[in-house]
């Protein structure tokens, strides 16, 4: 089984009296992870998983005895979906507070409500990571070089969920069971939102523009909905950890897109089956678009594994000049340009922003020089 990057991490802060909260989309490893670390600690464990009914409604403004009762003898109780929980940052406060000697880990798929919930509660008490679907870095640890060079056409196609890149369905199969119980039966039932087809329109509208700037004025026309409608469904989608935004970068220039927004996906396998296409790359038309967005994420991934804060964005001008990705970190600028074809990189950063700006760093991302920029 593949070693996570967060699980060195994550085992040194056992038992230093914080709550450990590991937040990510559904079936990213979370309890894998979490299942991993408790077999290493040889205490008596507690798993509570609160997709079952009957542990949210003990869960829910329970009295400190019958937590006592609950934990028993147990040293390490792990929460599972802890988000479905009503009022469940009060209850891991009880136990926080008045049971000692006792190792919280709680997970979390979605942001909805989970934040409000937590965060006052255990101010001080809890200590808060972010699991990715697998990264390149990861492959590259367990399986080398190789492997993370024969797997990539395959995580352009089907993604990097663990089930996805090890279990034993076919993908198409595994992104299907999961794109049509979670997108849709989940996030609907999590919400309580009743229009599942303006979820699975406004989804396929954004899976169809990754890599474009999004209006959602535009989106409100295609899909029949208002403005704060559509709104309202990107932020659901982005705090269950479907998709994330990219602001424009916009300081100094008149010609500059202040207000601008790309939307990506977490994982592109999810994206694929939206839109029910697992065509191989040679015959796709969007390979340039899924590299951008594969790139992005796994930056992601490597900058949020090595804690390293950096704002992202990307640049537009009214005049179409572009940069597609850019980190702003410790007050210098990294400029990223994808390009799946490595022999079509004949298109210079723009000199207005570099005469500006004056960024730090400037790269073309291609498939034969990405690796040095996703691993360590």
């Amino acid at each position: 089984m593949i070693q996570r990057t967060l699980q060195p991490i994550i085992a040194d802060y056992i038992g230093k009296g914080k709550a450990i909260l590991l937040v990510g989309a559904r079936q990213v490893g979370k309890s894998t992870l979490f299942h991993q670390i408790a077999d290493t600690l040889q205490t008596p464990t507690l798993w509570l998983n609160c997709d079952q009914t009957s542990t949210r409604d003990m869960l829910t403004n329970p009295s400190l005895a019958d937590l006592r009762l609950l934990i028993a003898g147990n040293k390490t109780i792990v929460i599972d979906e802890a988000q479905r929980v009503e009022n469940i940052g009060l209850t891991l406060k009880l136990i926080t507070d008045n049971i000692p000697n006792i190792q919280l880990l709680v997970t979390g798929s979605s942001y909805l409500g989970l934040h409000d919930r937590i965060n006052e509660p255990l101010t001080g008490r809890k200590i808060e990571y972010f699991l990715y679907p697998i990264s390149t870095e990861e492959i590259y640890r367990a399986e080398g070089l190789i492997a993370v060079r024969e797997k990539l056409s395959l995580r352009l196609i089907y993604g990097s969920y663990p089930e996805v890149l090890y279990g034993t369905l076919p993908p198409p199969k595994t992104l299907r069971e999961l794109a049509e119980s979670y997108l849709y039966k989940d996030i609907l039932e999590l919400e309580g939102l009743r229009k599942s087809a303006v979820l699975q329109k406004l989804l396929t509208a954004l899976a169809l523009q990754i890599g474009s700037e999004v209006s959602y004025n535009e989106l409100s026309k295609t899909i029949g909905i208002d403005n704060k409608t559509v709104e309202k469904y990107i932020d659901i989608l982005e705090k269950c950890f479907i998709i994330f935004r990219l602001n424009s970068y916009s300081h100094n220039l008149r010609t500059e897109l202040t207000k601008g927004k790309k939307i990506y996906f977490y994982d592109l396998g999810i994206r694929n089956a939206i839109l029910s296409n697992f065509a191989p790359l040679e015959m796709r038309t969007d390979t340039g678009a899924l590299w951008e967005n594969f790139f992005i994420v796994e930056r992601m991934k490597h900058n949020h594994y090595a804690d390293r804060a950096v704002n992202t964005y990307f640049w537009r001008t009214a005049d179409k000049q572009k940069i597609d990705y850019i980190e702003e970190s410790n007050g210098e600028l990294h400029l990223f340009e994808m390009k799946w074809n490595s022999k079509k990189q004949n298109s210079p950063f723009p000199n207005q922003f570099l005469k500006t700006y004056n960024p730090t760093h400037t790269d073309i991302i291609t498939p034969e020089n990405y690796l040095p920029f996703l691993i360590s």
